[in-house]
């Protein structure tokens, strides 16, 4: 029986012992995840100020000019400030305003 026991509790020593000797079975494993990414493609809807923005700039400084130049001198105030005001109006749309396109990623 003393026989028995010895052997038992060598072997749960040397059990013990190993279990604490080798790593850990689940650090020894490399998991790689992957992720899968989806492109969403959405179509960005213009509105009528974005499509026109231009024409609408030029029209509105024409209608401000020729405004002020009726006031100012009747209907040949009125011619020349819608000229002025058309010139000027494409002066600022194509030369002079600052075009940054800033684009956004969806």
């Amino acid at each position: 029986m003393k026989r028995v026991l010895s052997i038992f509790l060598l072997n749960l020593l040397i059990v013990g012992t190993l279990a604490f000797a080798t790593e850990p079975t689940a650090s020894a494993q490399t998991v790689t995840r992957t992720t899968v990414v989806r492109t969403r493609y959405r179509r960005h809807r213009r509105t009528f100020w974005q499509k026109h923005r231009d024409k609408l700039t030029v029209a509105g400084t024409t209608l401000g000019g020729a405004a002020i130049g009726g006031l100012a001198g009747g209907k040949k105030g009125a011619a020349i400030g819608s000229l002025a005001g058309a010139g000027s109006g494409a002066l600022y749309t194509y030369k002079i305003r600052k075009r940054h396109r800033h684009y956004r990623r969806y």
